[in-house]
């Protein structure tokens, strides 16, 4: 279990380091040719492939980093029944959206994520989709559990509060890939929400509670309970490709862009963190460990009736 949680760690820290250089790379380095030019030749190889393959990276680390943990503290049906309705399905979703326009409006993938499954979607993004939406789920439902509802309502509510977790990520997501100097994708409409379409919304809130559902449908009806500590990675995940999307659009967009940033943080950072805090602050084997033992002479001390025993 203890190389469990150091491989699920090392993922998680390149994971933000590889966000971290992605950040300079991309409003750093780029904007400013001059100082590429003055790389050695193995330093402009670096940045060529760094650039090349540091989108691909932050993404495969972010969702093995993700998978390590799920395995280790759902198990691994939980972690499997979330896992492939979220790439089959969003795959599905980002197939049909990128060929009709449905449901997340007319766009397409340019370079920088990866091999393209049927020259349309990179690889890297059902990953995505699979990472941020089951930190986002995991946090909706271990929180909610700490609230007494009827059980029927903690599971629709963690689908849709889960689902509005994923979607406020994407106000400062899309603007950061798709609007800057230097996009991933890119709309080829107009839209109406900072160049977004309102349907691209939509989409990520329907894609999200679809493969939610599906996921909720088997998990059943046990209760995930988490304490803060569990529910670690799944905020630090969170918050760091949150703070990934909203440097780079409040950095390299004008100023209207701190709208859909703020968005972005009342509809999903905030949220994240009450749902962590609400949750256990101790788990069970940490709450034993805070139990005082009983003195050795406690039992001497406690009077126990007699017990009969029945003559065979």
């Amino acid at each position: 279990m203890k190389q469990l949680v150091t491989a699920e760690r090392l993922c998680l820290i390149s994971h933000t380091l590889s966000m971290a250089f992605g950040l300079a790379g991309l409003l750093l380095v780029l904007p400013n040719p001059e100082f590429i030019v003055n790389l050695s030749e193995f330093g402009q190889k670096v940045f060529q492939w760094s650039m090349a393959g540091g989108g691909v990276s932050y993404i495969i680390l972010g969702a093995a980093a993700v998978a390590l943990y799920a395995y280790r503290v759902l198990g691994t049906r939980l972690w499997l029944t979330f896992m492939v309705p979220a790439v089959v399905l969003s795959l599905g979703s980002e197939l049909l959206g990128t060929s009709t326009g449905f449901p997340f409006g007319h766009y397409q993938y340019l370079s920088g994520l990866g091999y393209k499954v049927a020259g349309l979607v990179p690889f890297t993004i059902p990953l995505s989709w699979f990472y941020m939406g089951l930190v986002c789920y995991v946090l909706a439902r271990a929180g909610l559990e700490s609230i007494q509802l009827p059980t029927w309502v903690r599971q629709i509510g963690a689908i849709a509060v889960g689902a509005l977790l994923l979607t406020a990520w994407d106000f400062v997501l899309d603007p950061a890939m798709s609007q800057t100097q230097f996009p991933f994708w890119q709309f080829q409409e107009e839209g109406a929400f900072f160049g977004m379409p309102y349907r691209n919304l939509t989409g990520w809130m329907g894609t999200g509670a679809i493969f939610m559902t599906v996921a909720a449908f088997f998990w059943g009806k046990a209760p995930i309970r988490l304490s803060r500590s569990q529910l670690g990675l799944p905020l630090i995940t969170y918050i760091v490709n949150f703070a990934f999307g909203a440097i780079i659009t409040l950095v390299a967009l004008d100023s209207r862009f701190v709208i859909p940033t703020l968005l972005s943080m009342v509809l999903g950072v905030v949220p994240a963190v009450v749902l962590w805090w609400i949750a256990s602050p101790l788990e069970e084997a940490e709450i034993e460990e805070a139990i005082e033992p009983l003195p050795a002479n406690t039992l001497s001390q406690v009077s126990l009736p007699p017990v009969e025993v029945a003559a065979k």
